[in-house]
């Protein structure tokens, strides 16, 4: 019980100061609710509370805003949409060059 009462005071330091950089690197569009400037006071003058607030209510999370996600190409309908337009054009290209080929190879008239 004594070695929690020396380590947790270090690991309530650690998540203040993780959610005060947190707060400062944030950009201004994704903070809810209150200032930048209000959460980091908050945090400090109530270290636990203010840094789960922080966290769960004063942050907006990327995937609901309105920032582009990456997309895997297997997943993206346009990059599918022009893989096969371009199959089909490089089939249309075998096809066309096939009959050249075979009018090339007719002999020729006299």
């Amino acid at each position: 019980m004594a070695r929690l009462l020396v380590i947790l005071p270090f690991v309530v330091l650690a998540l203040d100061v993780f959610a005060i950089v947190d707060v400062i690197l944030t950009d201004q569009r994704r903070v809810r609710a209150l200032p930048k400037v209000v959460w980091v006071i908050l945090i400090v003058l109530v270290p636990i509370v203010g840094a789960l607030l922080w966290f769960f209510i004063g942050k907006e999370r990327r995937d609901r805003g309105g920032e582009r996600r990456t997309i895997a190409p297997d997943d993206d309908p346009a990059f599918l949409r022009n893989l096969r337009r371009d199959e089909e054009h490089d089939e249309r290209i075998r096809r066309l060059e096939q009959e050249l080929a075979e009018l090339d190879d007719d002999p020729p008239k006299d």
